[in-house]
């Protein structure tokens, strides 16, 4: 049993180690999506400043510009894939028997990595190809907008897996008027496309982070997926998104991340929670 959270800077690969075989339920990872760039994203605050931006309705409001943060995502497909396979093969003996893993990806490479994910687990353990659909920022006028998100959710077991749907928060039917007062009451359960924004520009959860999932697209997965009690791991843990959402529902977790600015900001949210912090060195 895990008898602290853990917080762990450093290679995942070796960060992976200190994790004991079959200890964890839920693994859920948002990796470099291989982009081909370096991802930044540079700190706004509002309302302070000699920065002038018109928003929606011709608004204007006042900013000043912070430190910016960044990260490197540039690989070839093959170094990307090996990079990847090669955490996600670790990362599988963690998982118990009835243990499940989401792979959050986007259309750079998401059909590769299906296929990488099936040669891990095998194809017969492939549960779900969920859509996180969002619409927010610029459009190209040479192609369709990209605004969505792919995450894979595949068992450890292919005959075992947990799926709680009443843990589930329930969705409004679009036509309550064509089903009973009850369900209409109760609402229906998420298909595998989810219309969930992103995290907005004004909300408390921003932290700046370039690659930032909101609270409730991790609290969806975990209630869904794991037990109260039971262990999430996130060995790409950015801003500590699933730290926060798994200590909410109470779930205990294990956190890592090689980027010591992603580990300051789970930090700062995590701060007055009980957990180690293990900083690795280098090999």
């Amino acid at each position: 049993m895990l008898e602290k959270n853990l917080l762990i800077l450093g290679d995942n690969l070796s960060g992976l180690e200190l994790v004991a075989d079959k200890s964890v339920r839920l693994i859920y990872i948002d990796p470099p999506f291989n982009t081909g760039k370096i991802r930044s994203y540079k700190r706004i605050r509002l309302n302070v400043g000699d920065k002038v931006r018109t928003g929606f309705g011709g608004r204007q409001f006042r900013y000043s510009e912070g430190p910016s943060i960044s990260y490197d995502d540039i690989r070839s497909m093959g170094e990307y894939l090996d990079f990847l396979g090669a955490r996600i093969e670790k990362a599988r003996r963690k998982l118990t028997d009835d243990g499940s893993i989401y792979v959050h990806i986007d259309y750079h490479c998401a059909h590769l990595v299906r296929l990488l994910l099936e040669e891990i687990f095998g194809a017969e353990a492939f549960l779900n190809e969920i859509i996180w659909a969002y619409d927010y920022g610029g459009r190209p006028r040479n192609r369709w907008a990209p605004k969505h998100d792919t995450i894979y959710w595949f068992a450890n077991n292919p005959q075992r897996w947990i799926f709680s749907p009443d843990e589930i928060e329930r969705l409004p039917y679009m036509a309550p008027s064509l089903v009973t007062p009850e369900k209409a009451a109760m609402g229906k359960l998420p298909t595998d496309t989810w219309w969930m924004t992103i995290v907005p520009t004004n909300a408390t959860e921003r932290t700046g982070y370039p690659t930032q999932k909101p609270v409730k697209l991790l609290k969806r997965i975990i209630a869904a997926s794991s037990y109260p009690g039971d262990v999430v791991m996130d060995f790409f843990c950015g801003s500590g998104t699933t730290g926060v959402a798994a200590e909410e529902l109470g779930r205990r977790w294990i956190l890592m991340d090689n980027n010591p600015e992603a580990i300051s900001i789970s930090e700062k949210r995590l701060s007055g929670l009980f957990y180690e912090k293990i900083v690795l060195g280098p090999k």
